[in-house]
């Protein structure tokens, strides 16, 4: 019986615990924006093109590997 005692003390207590954490986060906005992280996958990324400072414009056709070898 002792032991069922505890179990409660320890389950009251792993919840109270879980509580607060819930309390703290909320407040500080964690769970504020739950829209948009899951549509953010259905967007396309813009791919940003940078010019190249050698001047080297076979750089993009050239890729780096043991399969690529000319």
């Amino acid at each position: 019986m002792d032991i069922l005692y505890l179990m409660i003390v320890c389950s009251v207590s792993l919840a109270a615990i879980f509580l607060v954490v819930f309390i703290v986060y909320a407040r500080k906005g964690q769970f504020e924006d739950d829209e948009s992280p899951a549509v953010r996958i259905l967007f396309d990324d813009e791919r940003i093109e940078e010019k190249d400072e050698t001047g080297d414009k076979n750089k993009d056709e050239k890729e780096i590997g043991e399969n690529n070898k000319n």
